[in-house]
């Protein structure tokens, strides 16, 4: 026998039997998965809002109570209706750079060094603030050695002799 006499591939019709039951099989895996899904994010949701609420009755939120149980909730209803968006490091990052551009041109560019996380950070949030700093080193001619320098020169004149 040869190739040719043994055809092994399926007729076009089973071709379309067996791609309609690949679809009706990831159909119904998909199915019986989304509800799986709901439920997991629920449940992470409701984690989230009870570790919330926790910090804000241990202190650790960094505010009073009031507003943090306040935030907490206002945090949770946002998140049942699904308009909590947390996902916006590249609104944060505009901003940053926004305000960069307020500066005068000398210090734009060290604003987005910082902004973009570069050089040293100090302080916290809790102690007032954070103090983030970049150094931009320069060659130049130091000022002391140019007074230095005006001073050892000889003068082309003399001085002129005090009048009385």
């Amino acid at each position: 026998m040869t190739a040719r006499a043994l055809n092994l591939s399926p007729a076009p019709a089973s071709r379309q039997r067996l791609a309609a039951l690949a679809a009706a099989c990831l159909l119904g895996l998909a199915t019986q998965m989304a509800p799986a899904q709901a439920q997991t994010a629920a449940g992470s949701a409701a984690s989230r809002a009870e570790a919330e609420r926790a910090a804000c009755l241990n202190g650790t939120s960094h505010q009073d109570r009031a507003t943090c149980l306040k935030e907490a909730g206002a945090a949770q209803d946002e998140r049942r209706r699904g308009t909590l968006d947390d996902g916006q490091a590249d609104r944060y990052q505009q901003n940053a750079l926004q305000r960069c551009q307020g500066l005068p041109a000398a210090e734009q560019a060290d604003c987005v060094k910082r902004a973009n996380g570069l050089g040293q950070q100090s302080g916290s949030v809790k102690g007032g603030g954070l103090i983030k700093e970049t150094v931009t080193r320069t060659v130049g001619t130091p000022p002391v050695a140019q007074a230095a320098s005006a001073a050892s020169s000889p003068a082309s004149d003399p001085p002129a002799p005090a009048v009385r």
